[in-house]
């Protein structure tokens, strides 16, 4: 059956929009329909935080509070969830949030432009943390850009939070609006408008009967990749799935063999699950992006657009990963190494979709990753590395190395890893595993690093690997 309206909470009460356009962004529709413009548009692509709102969801009965780039948002996602902005904050009695309070007294805005983006940042760590630390500070607002305070009074501001009573007035509305997210909160959506066909199916079943009458069409998450078609190519996505809708594939298992992540677990929730096993893995992620980023980006669309720049896709070539592709009528077993064939192109066929990523467990190996990238916060690696040894008595007995932004495909560096092979770890051995790399790559010059500097990055990244092993600590700057 197909729904011609899509139904959200904003300021307390029910909205319904009918035959919303499935390429209109949500930051459009706040501008223009709910004629808010506190929420500012700066750079279309998720990238500088003006446009961050945040969204509340139902979980376990409680509400979650997700920051998110509007820019890059299609409004149908928008469906079952709580939308606030920044001139939601202030109560209805005219009281300035803790959060607008504290940026006010803390001298924390001077053009203002990017201003109600760092408060919604703000106001999410609000609802999400009860402890504001520095890093959580610091990370909480690595998805906004300020050219005006330099940062200061905005870390300023977020610290004398500490000692605000986490009580709001959406604290005190909690309750009824739990009631009314719980009417609007399981339904599948379909929606055709203007010759385009939006689908949320709830269930994967639903998506299979979807996938039998849509051939051609776009899988969507995050939409960091996809929405950029929209928002900086100007073109029409005729036909997409909303896998984000699907519960079913959000999930992380543990069987201490493997390490399953559902297709729409957010990026978010891996960083936290993972950082058990594998730490460096963690802050590749938290480098990944922004948290309104993570928040919804999942490791499946990450795979899924097959980027050679995708910061998981290294870590996960190195650790021997595998997708679980599913059709119609069954489900496959993919390791990553075969996964990819040609710049963004991949072996997922049509009614095939990506059901879940396992990561195996090495829990007498060495794992490491670094990302290289011209800011350190929330930008695209320029280089991307992953190591992962067992090491017996600094003899190397097994090895997997694998490099994004090196070649056209997140790629394995054999040649490398054959030098490294039973080998034991010292200067002669380095040295022949960082020749062995030219044999691995002929890496571009792009905008972002000529292929003469990701070469020598590229060796370099080895050498701190094993350099590191050997010693024992962290070499560098960012440990």
């Amino acid at each position: 059956m197909t729904s011609n309206f899509i139904s959200f909470i904003h300021r307390d009460r029910i909205i319904e929009v009918e035959n919303p356009d499935p390429n209109e962004t949500l930051l459009n529709y706040i501008r223009t329909k709910l004629k808010k413009t506190g929420t500012k548009e700066g750079c279309a692509e998720g990238g500088c935080g003006a446009c961050t709102v945040v969204l509340g969801e139902l979980k376990n009965n409680n509400i979650n509070y997700r920051a998110i780039n509007s820019c890059i948002t299609l409004l149908p996602t928008l469906e079952g969830k709580q939308l606030i902005l920044v001139e939601d904050l202030i109560s209805k009695d005219g009281d300035l949030h803790p959060v607008q309070e504290a940026m006010v007294k803390c001298h924390g805005s001077q053009c203002g432009f990017c201003t109600p983006g760092f408060v919604m940042a703000l106001f999410s760590m609000f609802k999400k943390y009860s402890n504001f630390k520095e890093d959580v500070i610091k990370d909480s607002i690595s998805g906004n850009l300020c050219r005006c305070t330099g940062y200061k009074p905005i870390i300023k501001a977020a610290k004398s939070l500490k000692n605000q009573k986490k009580i709001d007035h959406f604290s005190k509305n909690m309750e009824n609006t739990i009631k009314l997210l719980q009417k609007i909160n399981n339904r599948s959506i379909k929606i055709y408008t203007n010759d385009k066909r939006y689908f949320a199916p709830r269930y994967v079943q639903e998506l299979k009967e979807i996938l039998k009458k849509n051939i051609n069409t776009n899988f969507l998450s995050g939409g960091t990749d996809l929405s950029l078609n929209i928002t900086k190519e100007r073109k029409d996505i005729n036909s997409i799935i909303y896998m984000n809708s699907i519960n079913e594939l959000n999930y992380i298992k543990n069987n201490n063999k493997y390490i399953e992540i559902g297709a729409s677990t957010p990026l978010i929730d891996l960083e936290y699950y993972i950082k058990k096993y594998y730490p460096d893995f963690t802050k590749i992620l938290k480098r990944y992006g922004s948290p309104q980023i993570r928040n919804v980006g999942t490791v499946a669309g990450n795979i899924a657009t097959a980027s050679p720049i995708g910061d998981c896709l290294p870590l996960l070539l190195s650790l021997n990963a595998q997708v679980v592709l599913q059709d119609l009528k069954k489900t496959y077993l993919l390791f990553l190494d075969s996964f990819f064939i040609s710049y963004r192109k991949t072996k997922i066929k049509k009614n095939q979709f990506i059901r879940s990523i396992r990561i195996p467990l090495y829990k007498k190996n060495t794992f490491k990753a670094y990302k290289v990238s011209k800011r350190f916060d929330d930008d695209i690696s320029s280089i991307c590395a992953a190591f992962n040894l067992e090491i017996v008595k600094n003899k190397i007995e097994n090895v997997r190395i694998a490099y994004g932004g090196m070649a056209a495909i997140p790629k394995r560096a054999i040649f490398c890893e054959k030098v490294l092979l039973k080998s034991l770890i010292n200067e002669e051995t380095i040295n022949k595993a960082k020749d062995a790399l030219e044999k691995d790559f002929k890496p571009i010059s792009d905008m972002r690093a000529s292929g003469l500097y990701r070469m020598e990055v590229a060796k370099n990244l080895l050498e701190k690997c094993c350099v590191e092993i050997k010693k024992k600590k962290i070499i560098g700057l960012y440990t």
